[in-house]
């Protein structure tokens, strides 16, 4: 399949689901008093974003009982035993929670736009993105609690939740301390990769078959899929930082270089002898040249870094397609391989 022919499959398959979820999304988080702090919360999910999370859960649901794709209710959708459960209402926790991680980001990276619009404490304050973040983490735990599934299930999706949760804040709290380091190797930076990004796809993946009662070794090898794919992701991202046009990034392009951020790039790099350190002499992103980014790539191009990167992030894609083995051979299962493709083939 063409990579222009997987893209469309797989922005088919969102756009399918997408108006379902932001239905959802409605009827799941209303606005509420007081309003500043609801039209806060809602602010990024109103924005846009592709709801690509919350495709994977709809999308493992379906594979998973085996039926064609769009062709049962997802908010009373046949489980293992045959009695309904809400796969919607866990699918939109698993979306509240990304919007909440992404207004903490904005206000930690002190970045101006999100998804083309202010982000959110720019929009309003900080205080109260602060506040809409928080509304949303505490939002997103009574959402799944909706999802009509035994006790037993429920508990171990919340539990999840809960987990995923806190892996993110670690994941964020090691990306920061990475900053300050020149010795990080890449199983910590995809340790920190996992828990930063990757977990919340793990969860997208598993909390479906949590919910419908699937057996441990189906669930254990969906989460896997999801951190596998999660961590591809990232590693495209590190990628497109430093080899798409500003305009199309919606941000200075080698923007991770010149905050020191640390990428499996950059340290492929150093370990090849590349002062990564000076490849850019610029502090801010605002005020680096088009000419010293290319000069920057030219040398990681050269140790092989990009290629590295590009190679892992296709090594962790098939290892995440051989844990779909567990599910029928259908074509949902068949969207979720596309889906992990086009995670490391997309552009912006």
């Amino acid at each position: 399949m063409t990579q222009n022919t997987r893209e469309d499959t797989v922005l088919s398959a969102i756009e399918d689901r997408r108006e379902l979820v932001n239905d959802a999304i409605d009827e799941e988080l209303p606005m509420d008093e007081p309003e500043r702090l609801y039209e806060a919360s809602r602010y990024l999910l109103e924005a846009g974003g592709k709801r690509l999370r919350p495709t994977v859960a709809l999308l493992v649901a379906e594979a998973l009982a085996d039926v064609e794709p769009l062709a049962e209710d997802y908010q009373a959708f046949p489980a293992v035993d045959g009695e309904p459960v809400d796969v919607m209402a866990a699918a939109v926790s698993i979306e509240v929670i990304q919007s909440f991680t992404l207004i903490h980001d904005d206000i930690m990276d002190d970045d101006d736009l999100r998804r083309g619009v202010p982000a959110v404490h720019r929009e309003y304050d900080t205080e109260t993105a602060i506040l809409a973040g928080d509304t949303l983490y505490s939002k997103a735990f009574e959402i799944m609690l909706r999802t009509e599934a035994p006790a037993a299930s429920s508990l171990d999706a919340i539990e999840l939740l809960a987990q995923t949760c806190t892996r993110i804040c670690e994941g964020q709290a090691l990306d920061v301390d990475f900053e300050t380091r020149t010795d990080v190797d890449v199983d910590e930076y995809l340790d920190m990769v996992e828990r930063k990004t990757a977990v919340l796809y793990g969860a997208a993946a598993s909390v479906p078959a949590i919910v419908m009662g699937a057996d441990e070794d189906v669930i254990d090898a969906l989460y896997q899929y999801g951190v596998n794919v999660g961590q591809a992701f990232q590693i495209q991202d590190d990628v497109l930082d430093l080899t798409v046009p500003s305009e199309k990034l919606g941000k200075q392009r080698g923007s991770d270089l010149v905050e020191d951020k640390q990428t499996v790039i950059t340290v492929h790099a150093r370990d090849h002898g590349v002062d990564v350190d000076d490849l850019v002499d610029a502090e801010d992103p605002e005020n680096v040249t088009d000419e010293e980014i290319d000069a920057a790539v030219a040398k990681l191009e050269e140790a092989g870094s990009i290629d590295y990167a590009r190679d892992l992030a296709e090594d962790l894609v098939e290892e995440g397609k051989r844990e779909l083995e567990v599910l029928p051979d259908n074509e949902a299962r068949y969207l979720l391989e596309e889906i992990a493709h086009y995670l490391i083939e997309r552009g912006y």
